[in-house]
Protein backbone atom coordinates (compact mmCIF):
# COMPACT_ATOMS: atom_id res chain seq x y z
CA UNK A 1 0.00 0.00 0.00
CA UNK A 2 1.44 3.70 -0.65
CA UNK A 3 1.80 4.84 2.37
CA UNK A 4 2.03 8.29 2.16
CA UNK A 5 -0.79 8.16 0.20
CA UNK A 6 -3.21 5.90 2.65
CA UNK A 7 -1.89 8.07 5.53
CA UNK A 8 -2.70 11.61 4.41
CA UNK A 9 -6.32 10.03 3.14
CA UNK A 10 -6.56 8.81 6.77
CA UNK A 11 -5.78 11.96 8.07
CA UNK A 12 -8.40 13.86 6.28
CA UNK A 13 -10.84 11.66 7.51
CA UNK A 14 -10.16 11.91 10.79
CA UNK A 15 -10.21 15.58 10.90
CA UNK A 16 -13.50 15.67 8.95
CA UNK A 17 -15.09 13.32 11.10
CA UNK A 18 -13.73 14.09 14.48
CA UNK A 19 -13.63 17.91 14.34
CA UNK A 20 -15.43 19.33 11.29
CA UNK A 21 -19.02 17.08 10.88
CA UNK A 22 -18.99 15.45 14.80
CA UNK A 23 -21.77 17.23 15.64
CA UNK A 24 -23.89 17.12 11.94
CA UNK A 25 -22.93 12.99 12.08
CA UNK A 26 -24.25 12.60 15.40
CA UNK A 27 -27.47 14.06 14.79
CA UNK A 28 -27.67 12.34 11.32
CA UNK A 29 -26.72 8.92 13.11
CA UNK A 30 -29.94 10.05 16.01
CA UNK A 31 -33.46 9.98 15.36
CA UNK A 32 -32.98 13.89 15.64
CA UNK A 33 -35.04 15.17 13.35
CA UNK A 34 -33.05 16.14 9.88
CA UNK A 35 -33.40 18.25 6.56
CA UNK A 36 -34.47 16.31 3.67
CA UNK A 37 -31.55 15.40 1.87
CA UNK A 38 -29.94 14.31 4.91
CA UNK A 39 -33.14 12.30 5.74
CA UNK A 40 -32.47 10.62 2.07
CA UNK A 41 -28.98 10.03 3.58
CA UNK A 42 -30.14 8.26 6.79
CA UNK A 43 -32.61 6.40 4.80
CA UNK A 44 -30.03 4.95 2.48
CA UNK A 45 -27.43 4.09 5.44
CA UNK A 46 -30.43 2.28 7.58
CA UNK A 47 -31.49 0.06 4.19
CA UNK A 48 -27.58 -0.51 3.83
CA UNK A 49 -26.87 -1.47 7.70
CA UNK A 50 -29.90 -3.69 7.55
CA UNK A 51 -28.73 -5.40 4.11
CA UNK A 52 -24.82 -6.00 5.67
CA UNK A 53 -26.77 -7.18 9.04
CA UNK A 54 -28.61 -10.09 6.64
CA UNK A 55 -25.52 -11.30 5.34
CA UNK A 56 -24.20 -12.20 8.73
CA UNK A 57 -25.24 -14.85 11.25
CA UNK A 58 -28.56 -14.20 13.21
CA UNK A 59 -26.67 -16.44 15.99
CA UNK A 60 -23.33 -14.58 16.69
CA UNK A 61 -22.19 -16.32 19.78
CA UNK A 62 -18.64 -17.07 20.16
CA UNK A 63 -17.90 -15.05 16.95
CA UNK A 64 -15.64 -12.01 16.99
CA UNK A 65 -16.43 -9.13 14.55
CA UNK A 66 -14.84 -6.02 13.30
CA UNK A 67 -16.80 -3.10 12.74
CA UNK A 68 -14.23 -1.35 10.81
CA UNK A 69 -15.49 2.49 11.01
CA UNK A 70 -17.81 1.98 13.29
CA UNK A 71 -19.14 5.71 13.45
CA UNK A 72 -21.98 5.88 16.54
CA UNK A 73 -22.38 2.26 16.90
CA UNK A 74 -25.35 1.04 15.49
CA UNK A 75 -24.12 -1.75 13.63
CA UNK A 76 -21.56 -3.01 16.42
CA UNK A 77 -24.78 -2.77 19.11
CA UNK A 78 -27.24 -5.14 16.54
CA UNK A 79 -23.90 -7.46 16.22
CA UNK A 80 -23.86 -7.37 20.17
CA UNK A 81 -27.68 -8.10 20.47
CA UNK A 82 -27.11 -11.03 18.54
CA UNK A 83 -24.08 -12.35 20.45
CA UNK A 84 -21.15 -11.43 18.84
CA UNK A 85 -17.96 -10.41 20.67
CA UNK A 86 -17.05 -7.09 18.74
CA UNK A 87 -14.25 -4.78 18.31
CA UNK A 88 -15.55 -1.35 17.17
CA UNK A 89 -13.44 0.96 15.85
CA UNK A 90 -12.71 4.30 13.90
CA UNK A 91 -10.72 7.12 13.39
CA UNK A 92 -12.61 9.46 15.40
CA UNK A 93 -12.42 9.41 19.15
CA UNK A 94 -15.47 11.74 19.78
CA UNK A 95 -17.54 9.19 17.33
CA UNK A 96 -16.38 6.31 19.67
CA UNK A 97 -16.71 8.41 23.29
CA UNK A 98 -20.57 8.91 21.85
CA UNK A 99 -21.33 5.30 21.28
CA UNK A 100 -19.85 4.17 24.30
CA UNK A 101 -22.50 6.94 26.44
CA UNK A 102 -25.49 5.86 24.00
CA UNK A 103 -24.98 2.13 24.41
CA UNK A 104 -28.36 0.65 24.84
CA UNK A 105 -29.52 -0.71 28.32
CA UNK A 106 -30.55 -3.85 26.55
CA UNK A 107 -26.55 -4.20 24.82
CA UNK A 108 -23.99 -5.56 27.59
CA UNK A 109 -20.74 -3.58 27.52
CA UNK A 110 -18.50 -6.30 27.81
CA UNK A 111 -19.86 -7.41 24.48
CA UNK A 112 -18.18 -4.40 22.97
CA UNK A 113 -14.40 -2.99 22.59
CA UNK A 114 -14.65 0.44 21.49
CA UNK A 115 -11.25 1.65 20.07
CA UNK A 116 -10.29 5.16 18.17
CA UNK A 117 -7.48 4.45 15.74
CA UNK A 118 -6.60 2.45 12.86
CA UNK A 119 -8.83 0.11 11.40
CA UNK A 120 -6.21 -1.90 9.63
CA UNK A 121 -3.60 -2.13 13.57
CA UNK A 122 -2.52 -5.70 13.70
CA UNK A 123 -2.84 -5.03 17.76
CA UNK A 124 -6.74 -5.92 16.91
CA UNK A 125 -6.44 -9.40 16.35
CA UNK A 126 -8.09 -11.98 14.43
CA UNK A 127 -11.70 -12.20 13.29
CA UNK A 128 -14.48 -14.35 11.99
CA UNK A 129 -15.72 -11.37 9.86
CA UNK A 130 -15.11 -8.29 8.92
CA UNK A 131 -17.60 -4.99 8.03
CA UNK A 132 -16.28 -1.73 6.74
CA UNK A 133 -19.48 -0.13 5.48
CA UNK A 134 -18.90 3.17 4.07
CA UNK A 135 -15.32 3.53 6.16
CA UNK A 136 -13.12 2.80 2.55
CA UNK A 137 -14.90 5.16 0.00
CA UNK A 138 -13.27 8.04 0.98
CA UNK A 139 -9.94 6.21 0.24
CA UNK A 140 -8.38 5.50 -3.68
CA UNK A 141 -9.87 2.44 -4.85
CA UNK A 142 -6.21 0.27 -4.73
CA UNK A 143 -5.48 1.62 -1.29
CA UNK A 144 -9.12 0.25 -0.27
CA UNK A 145 -8.34 -3.13 -2.35
CA UNK A 146 -4.65 -3.34 -0.50
CA UNK A 147 -6.71 -2.76 3.16
CA UNK A 148 -8.90 -5.64 2.27
CA UNK A 149 -6.04 -7.46 1.73
CA UNK A 150 -4.23 -6.93 4.86
CA UNK A 151 -7.65 -7.27 6.78
CA UNK A 152 -8.12 -10.83 4.87
CA UNK A 153 -4.76 -12.57 6.22
CA UNK A 154 -6.76 -11.97 9.38
CA UNK A 155 -10.04 -13.04 8.84
CA UNK A 156 -11.58 -16.40 8.70
CA UNK A 157 -14.96 -16.56 7.28
CA UNK A 158 -15.79 -13.53 5.63
CA UNK A 159 -14.96 -9.38 4.47
CA UNK A 160 -18.36 -7.42 4.10
CA UNK A 161 -17.93 -3.50 2.60
CA UNK A 162 -19.00 -0.73 0.68
CA UNK A 163 -18.07 0.80 -2.06
CA UNK A 164 -19.21 3.92 -4.16
CA UNK A 165 -20.58 2.80 -7.75
CA UNK A 166 -19.33 4.52 -10.56
CA UNK A 167 -22.73 6.03 -11.93
CA UNK A 168 -24.06 9.03 -13.16
CA UNK A 169 -26.32 10.12 -10.47
CA UNK A 170 -23.06 9.99 -8.18
CA UNK A 171 -21.25 12.31 -10.51
CA UNK A 172 -24.19 14.82 -10.40
CA UNK A 173 -24.02 14.83 -6.57
CA UNK A 174 -20.04 14.97 -6.56
CA UNK A 175 -20.36 18.28 -8.44
CA UNK A 176 -22.66 19.82 -6.17
CA UNK A 177 -21.11 19.01 -3.43
CA UNK A 178 -17.94 21.20 -4.95
CA UNK A 179 -20.33 24.10 -4.49
CA UNK A 180 -20.19 23.50 -0.91
CA UNK A 181 -17.57 26.07 0.84
CA UNK A 182 -14.39 24.13 1.42
CA UNK A 183 -14.56 23.87 4.98
CA UNK A 184 -18.05 22.27 4.82
CA UNK A 185 -17.04 19.36 2.11
CA UNK A 186 -16.92 15.52 3.36
CA UNK A 187 -13.50 14.32 1.86
CA UNK A 188 -14.25 13.09 -1.81
CA UNK A 189 -15.80 9.90 -2.20
CA UNK A 190 -13.87 7.49 -4.95
CA UNK A 191 -16.33 6.10 -6.99
CA UNK A 192 -15.32 2.62 -8.70
CA UNK A 193 -16.66 0.75 -11.59
CA UNK A 194 -17.74 -2.93 -10.34
CA UNK A 195 -15.32 -4.44 -13.52
CA UNK A 196 -12.21 -2.24 -12.42
CA UNK A 197 -13.26 -3.30 -8.62
CA UNK A 198 -13.45 -7.00 -9.48
CA UNK A 199 -10.09 -6.92 -11.78
CA UNK A 200 -8.30 -5.34 -8.68
CA UNK A 201 -9.96 -7.58 -6.43
CA UNK A 202 -8.59 -10.54 -8.33
CA UNK A 203 -4.98 -8.96 -8.69
CA UNK A 204 -4.81 -8.78 -4.73
CA UNK A 205 -2.69 -12.05 -3.95
CA UNK A 206 -3.95 -11.84 -0.01
CA UNK A 207 -7.26 -12.17 -1.57
CA UNK A 208 -6.50 -15.42 -4.03
CA UNK A 209 -8.35 -17.75 -1.88
CA UNK A 210 -11.44 -15.39 -0.85
CA UNK A 211 -14.48 -15.82 -3.29
CA UNK A 212 -17.44 -12.50 -4.11
CA UNK A 213 -20.95 -13.46 -2.21
CA UNK A 214 -23.40 -10.88 -2.48
CA UNK A 215 -24.14 -7.74 -3.73
CA UNK A 216 -26.70 -4.94 -3.40
CA UNK A 217 -26.81 -1.92 -4.19
CA UNK A 218 -28.95 1.33 -2.44
CA UNK A 219 -29.97 4.32 -3.53
CA UNK A 220 -31.93 6.82 -1.35
CA UNK A 221 -31.47 10.71 -2.76
CA UNK A 222 -27.99 11.24 -1.74
CA UNK A 223 -27.21 8.35 -0.46
CA UNK A 224 -25.42 5.78 -2.97
CA UNK A 225 -23.38 2.90 -1.97
CA UNK A 226 -23.05 -0.62 -2.95
CA UNK A 227 -22.24 -3.48 -0.55
CA UNK A 228 -20.38 -6.45 -1.75
CA UNK A 229 -19.22 -9.63 0.85
CA UNK A 230 -16.40 -11.19 -0.40
CA UNK A 231 -16.07 -15.27 1.32
CA UNK A 232 -12.86 -16.79 2.35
Amino acid sequence: MPANSYHLRRGQIETYFDRTAVDAWKRLTSDAPVGRIRATVRAGRDEMRATLLSWLPADMRGIRLLDAGCGTGALTIEAARRGAHVVAIDLSPTLVQHAKESLPRDVDPAMIDFRSGDMLADSLGAFDHVVAMDSLIHYDVADAVEALGRLAQRTSRSMIFTFAPRTAPLAVMHAVGRLFPRGDRAPAIEPVADRSLARLLGDQITLSDWRRGETRRVASGFYQSQAMELLR
